[in-house]
């Protein structure tokens, strides 16, 4: 099922859900990014996801990046919320969304690193190389807010 991510656009559709989702900046001992090529709309993305209801909040970005990249994670802080409306997320078969996303950082613990029917491609990405990735802005957004290392959370 394709995807169009929309921001600030009123040609963008009115969203008939909202979906509570979390995403993880995955980091190496070098301190480079894990980033999916996503399959749904082919930019480059944090793993993440929706939340299931016997998921927490922390539960479904590690079960997301489970599912999308092979590895498994331990969340180790927080990057911040992100609740924007002016993000609409159209799928194929409909629903269109705003998503409620909270971003963790995580570190991997164990599993290896196995492409999904989520993604093209897996990889770890140096900080500064992340600048030439074709990425939908609000994902470049949880990126430069990890990498300010802030002393508090992003709430937006």
């Amino acid at each position: 099922m394709a995807r169009t991510e929309f921001y600030d656009d009123p040609k963008a559709p009115k969203p008939n859900s909202m979906v509570v989702a979390a995403s993880a900046v995955v980091t190496d001992d070098a301190g480079h990014i894990l980033l999916q090529r996503r399959t749904d709309s082919g930019p480059w993305a944090l793993p993440g996801g929706g939340m299931e209801l016997d998921d927490s909040l922390p539960g479904a970005a590690v079960r997301e990046v489970r599912e999308e990249t092979g590895l498994d994670v331990e969340i180790t802080g927080l990057v911040g919320t992100y609740t924007d409306p002016r993000h609409i997320i159209a799928y194929t078969d409909g629903e269109v969304r705003r998503q409620f996303n909270v971003c963790f950082t995580a570190r991997v613990v164990g599993g290896s690193l196995a492409i999904s029917d989520e993604s093209t491609e897996l990889r770890w990405v140096a900080p500064e190389d992340v600048v030439g990735l074709p990425m939908h802005h609000t994902q470049r957004l949880r990126l430069q807010h990890f990498q300010e290392a802030r002393e508090h959370p992003y709430l937006g």
